[in-house]
């Protein structure tokens, strides 16, 4: 009895708080926020609709299509705004095609309707993978749940991938933790008070485990150059998970970046480190697939 009273009291401390949340509440820029970030500036992104399966996936873009093709997957939650950053720097926009997605359940590909199965966010990503007029296939930039989404393209469509940059990559699946609060966000009552983008982070979150350990046999079959850039200090994504890149790319170039002193948010305060390794994949040799 004492042990049912102390979970009832738990999922009141958590429903209380929530109740006091906005659903509509985003933590995506709006289209005024960003219109209004690249004001005033020559070179603006352009926005696209992708349907892939039943569903649509959105994106923007920045750069020629003659140059070589950069694509961005956020973390979880997230959006395509989490590198608008990188829109910004026309030494690199000018030097690859830059793209950036929202992915499934997020921004404007289907707001509020996840899709659990890296291997389904994979195959509505794969058709943005073309070489285009450079010739050169699509380097992958992954954050955080991003990470396994990019590995799991390399994987499924080995041909379509020219490299990948794993950032605070959660890759394995012994150190994704059973998180108590996430089985309270299940609850019909709690859902319904979560802002949108939490709702989907936690029903996509919840399986990732299983999700993992259904890639363990294909971490092998990626062939292509690797970089994982992680913090040292990462309390959300831990370091260990940079141990077991090294262990499970055994047929991939890899280079491990290991940065003291860092958290799990490298994208907005070491960008320069992921553009390094942009710039780093562009100009090695691609290996045959």
């Amino acid at each position: 009895m004492k042990k049912r009273f102390k979970w009832w009291l738990i999922l009141l401390a958590t429903v209380l708080p929530l109740a006091l949340l906005p659903r509509c509440i985003s933590l995506r820029m709006s289209d005024e926020k960003v219109r209004s970030y690249f004001a005033n500036r020559k070179d603006q992104p352009s926005f696209h609709f992708l349907k892939v399966n039943q569903r649509s996936v959105h994106y923007a873009t920045i750069g020629a299509d003659t140059l070589p093709t950069v694509v961005f997957v956020h973390g979880s939650p997230g959006s395509w705004d989490a590198f608008i950053a990188f829109f910004k720097d026309s030494s690199l926009y000018r030097q690859a095609r830059l793209v950036s997605v929202d992915r499934l359940g997020f921004g404007k590909s289907g707001l509020g309707n996840p899709a659990p199965s890296l291997k389904e966010q994979a195959a509505v990503l794969a058709p943005l993978l073309r070489p285009g007029k450079s010739g050169q296939l699509p380097i992958l930039v992954g954050h955080s749940l991003g990470g396994p989404v990019i590995a799991r393209l390399a994987m499924d469509y080995p041909q379509r991938v020219g490299g990948l940059i794993l950032v605070a990559p959660s890759i394995d699946p012994a150190l994704e933790k059973w998180e108590w609060y996430r089985q309270v966000g299940k609850f019909f009552l709690v859902r319904q008070w979560l802002p949108v983008e939490m709702d989907v982070s936690n029903q996509e979150i919840l399986p990732l485990r299983q999700e993992l350990n259904r890639m363990r046999s294909g971490w092998r079959k990626i062939r292509v150059p690797v970089t994982v850039i992680q913090g040292e200090e990462d309390r959300m994504v831990p370091p260990g998970n940079a141990v077991f890149a090294r262990r499970v790319l055994v047929n991939a170039p890899l280079k491990v970046v290991m940065v003291p002193g860092m958290n799990h948010f490298i994208p907005w305060r070491r960008p320069d480190l992921i553009k390094n390794a942009i710039r780093s994949h562009l100009g090695e040799d691609r290996i045959p697939h």
